[in-house]
């Protein structure tokens, strides 16, 4: 098995929880939460982010207005809809049974050979 691609699949399957914790602070522009992901070691590209905000605004989780730029075209800042606090909020507590359970997993000690056969 290759490790890498194990790691960026682990990342990416929290790649939504993040992005909606993002948000969920308030209006965000996506070149900030792409900062924000990347700063945090969670690699992620404009051509993964941009489909997956897509698919959060289709499924109604998501929303976004548009705002002038001094300096550019307008900006397209996301919000969290009340079905995605609501939504957020179930993730939350997915994350933190799934973080505990695998906590109890990996914390518990590796029998030797010698504690095996008694």
């Amino acid at each position: 098995m290759n490790l890498e691609n194990t790691q960026v699949q682990m990342r990416k399957g929290i790649l939504e929880l993040c992005i909606l914790q993002i948000i969920s602070r308030g209006e965000v522009y996506a070149s900030d939460m792409l900062e924000e992901l990347t700063s945090a070691r969670i690699m992620v590209v404009e051509g993964t982010l941009y489909p997956l905000l897509t698919r959060l605004r289709k499924a109604g989780l998501v929303d976004y207005k548009w705002v002038e730029s001094t300096s550019g075209p307008p900006r397209k800042y996301y919000t969290l809809t009340d079905n995605g606090l609501k939504f957020l909020k179930q993730l939350g507590v997915t994350w933190k049974e799934l973080t505990g359970s695998t906590r109890k997993i990996i914390s518990k000690k590796t029998l030797t050979k010698d504690q095996e056969s008694k």
